[in-house]
């Protein structure tokens, strides 16, 4: 199994925002069928050093995690994001 997490920090990193960047993450959840779990969660300490988004996602191997990456669904995802993202960082680990 492979945990795929990133973490996003905004170029407007006001609530309204970060909620709708939320929300936009969350739209992928059941339309990637390699994707076991999602989930989206927001910073609540709210620090200069902290990021504003975690997505946390396990499929069951690298091929599914390669699948999830060209997915059309997250293509989309994508292009949204990279309007809105200051940075992000990303670490794949086995589970």
């Amino acid at each position: 199994m492979i945990r795929h997490i990133v973490f996003f920090k905004l170029k407007n990193r006001s609530p309204e925002s970060v909620a709708e960047a939320a929300d936009v993450l969350r739209s992928m959840e059941g339309k990637i069928e390699q994707v076991k779990t999602l989930e989206i969660g927001t910073d609540i300490l709210r620090s200069e050093r902290s990021f504003d988004i975690a997505l946390t996602a396990t499929v069951d191997t690298l091929d599914d995690l390669q699948a999830y990456t060209t997915h059309p669904v997250h293509q989309k995802i994508i292009e949204y994001i990279n309007g809105v993202k200051e940075i992000s960082l990303a670490v794949d680990y086995e589970v």
